[in-house]
C-alpha cells in the first residue's frame, strides 16, 4: 500500500491516493495496524483520498481503533494540500466531499506552488440535540450538567458533522483528558459517543484546548473540535466570534458569526514523508 504522512497542526494520518493507487478493501483493519505507534506508521487513523461525483475528491476517514468519522478538520486540510501538491486539481478552491457533506476549501499557495495553509468553510454546527446526537436538554445544549463519576460539568453540546462536547475549565489536566475523556467519549447520554473539548479561556478572543477524540484518545490537534470550542464559547458568552485557539500541535484561526452561519477554519498542512506499507492483512 503505497502511502503519504501528513499532518495538520499535529493531528497526523495516513493518507492513501485512491485516485492512482489501489485502496485497502478492509480500511477499518488497516487503520488500526498503521497507526499503531510502535508497530505501525505511527498516525491518528488513516484518511483515504478517492474520487467523488459531487466534488473534485472524497475523504473517508478512519479512527485509529477503525471506526470511520464523518469529517476531520485537519485532516481535510491536508486532503486539500495534497490534492493540489499533487495534480489531482490545481486550482484555489477546492470541493471535497465528506460524510459531513461537501465542504469547500481556500487555499495558501506559496512561493513555491505549494499549499501552506488552507481554510475550510466548515458548515453551519447543528445544535439540536437529537441530531448531535445527545440525551441532554436544550437546543442548543448549552451550560448543561453532565454527572460523571461523581464529578459534575457544564457542557455544551455541538455537532460539526460529528459530536462534540466542550467543557470550559480553569485548569486543563491529565486527570481531565484521560480519565474524565474516555468517560465522556462513552457516557449514556451520547449513543454515538462523542469527542470531548477541554478548554481554558485566556481572553476573549484566545483560548487553549486539549481533545480526547473519539476513538483515537488524545490528539494533537482536532480541527472540528476547535470549531465547535468556537462556537461554544460564542453561545456561553465566554468569547468573541473570531479566536485563536492554541492547540498542542499548533494554531488555528476560528470565526462563527452566530446562529445558521458557517464556521470558517483556517489552518497550517504539512506534508511528512511518503513510503509503502506492506502487510499480510492488507487487501
Amino acid at each position: 500500500m503505497q502511502f503519504t504522512k501528513m499532518h495538520g497542526a499535529g493531528n497526523d494520518y495516513v493518507y492513501v491516493d485512491g485516485f492512482r493507487h489501489r485502496v485497502p478493501s478492509n480500511p477499518a483493519e488497516v487503520a488500526r495496524l498503521v497507526s499503531d505507534r510502535h508497530k505501525g506508521v505511527g498516525a491518528d487513523g488513516l484518511i483515504l483520498i478517492v474520487p467523488s461525483m459531487v466534488a473534485d475528491a472524497r475523504m473517508r476517514m478512519f479512527n485509529a481503533d477503525g471506526s470511520e468519522s464523518e469529517m476531520c478538520g485537519n485532516g481535510i486540510r491536508c486532503v486539500g494540500k495534497y490534492v493540489y501538491d499533487h495534480n489531482i486539481r490545481r486550482v484555489p478552491t477546492l470541493k471535497i466531499e465528506t460524510g459531513a457533506g461537501v465542504l469547500t476549501l481556500e487555499l495558501d499557495v506559496d512561493s513555491s506552488d505549494r499549499v501552506s495553509a488552507v481554510t475550510v468553510d466548515m458548515g453551519a454546527p447543528i445544535l439540536e440535540n437529537v441530531r448531535i446526537p445527545t440525551k441532554l436538554l436544550g437546543n442548543p445544549v448549552v451550560n448543561q450538567l453532565l454527572e460523571v463519576n461523581g464529578e459534575q460539568f457544564e457542557v455544551t453540546c455541538v455537532s460539526m458533522g460529528n459530536p462534540h462536547c466542550v467543557i470550559f475549565v480553569t485548569e486543563i489536566t491529565d486527570h481531565l483528558v484521560h480519565e474524565v475523556g474516555p468517560m465522556i467519549e462513552h457516557h449514556p447520554a451520547f449513543p454515538q459517543r462523542v469527542n470531548v473539548e477541554f478548554v481554558e479561556c485566556l481572553s476573549r478572543t484566545e483560548v487553549r484546548q486539549r481533545t480526547w477524540e473519539r476513538g483515537s484518545g488524545e490528539t494533537q490537534a482536532c480541527g472540528t473540535g476547535a470549531s465547535a470550542v468556537c462556537v461554544a464559547g460564542v453561545l456561553t458568552g465566554r468569547t468573541e466570534t473570531t479566536i485563536r485557539n492554541h492547540l498542542l500541535g499548533g494554531d488555528l484561526e476560528l470565526t462563527w458569526l452566530g446562529d445558521g452561519q458557517q464556521v470558517f477554519m483556517k489552518g497550517p498542512a504539512t506534508e511528512v514523508f511518503q513510503g509503502t506499507w506492506t502487510h499480510s492483512e492488507i487487501e
